[in-house]
């Protein structure tokens, strides 16, 4: 399970599906991306999806998600997300009195139990009080980092445009 801090984006994006039946239909899905704007979500999740969607798609929506971070999972049965409201309770010097804070989290988890679990296995590893106030399953399909994406550009990039021959000399 890894962690990391980010703004992230949610897209739906509408397009013609195969469906088991061998049949077309119009589907909006969800997906989540880091970005550092509108703009480039937007263009993020569109190379993303050109690589899994043949034909024509849209981006029909775009918007800030609430969360503060993303539990990926490595493991093979980790096939949905859930969003979790995480309360940290912090004590007030002044008062003396209980305060809890909301956090949102993205999970990654194969199940309900499993994704309590892997917040109990992040957050065990903090000195953080916590309650886990919610854990809801989402209708997002997937998310996309946007480091892995810069990162199969850059290799991309780093192809030389033209050979060079022995002597350092464009080749022909």
């Amino acid at each position: 399970m890894r962690s990391r801090t980010t703004t992230w984006f949610e897209c739906k994006i509408r397009y013609e599906k195969t469906m088991e039946d061998g049949t077309q239909k119009k589907v909006t899905e969800t997906y989540t991306v880091d970005a550092l704007s509108f703009t480039e979500a937007e263009a993020s999740i569109m190379e993303e999806m050109s690589a899994y969607i043949s034909g024509e798609f849209e981006v029909r929506d775009i918007k800030k998600a609430a969360y503060g971070e993303v539990f990926f999972s490595d493991s093979p049965s980790a096939d949905r997300w859930y969003k979790t409201k995480l309360q940290f309770i912090t004590i007030d010097d002044k008062t003396e009195k209980e305060k809890r804070s909301n956090v949102n989290y993205l999970v990654h988890a194969g199940s309900l139990p499993e994704a309590v679990k892997s917040i109990d296995e992040v957050m065990g590893g903090t000195m953080i009080d916590y309650v886990i106030a919610s854990v809801a399953e989402t209708q997002i399909m997937d998310v996309f980092e946007h480091d892995k994406v810069l990162a199969n550009k850059t290799e991309a990039d780093d192809k030389p445009e033209y050979e060079q021959n022995e002597s350092g000399e464009e080749a022909k």
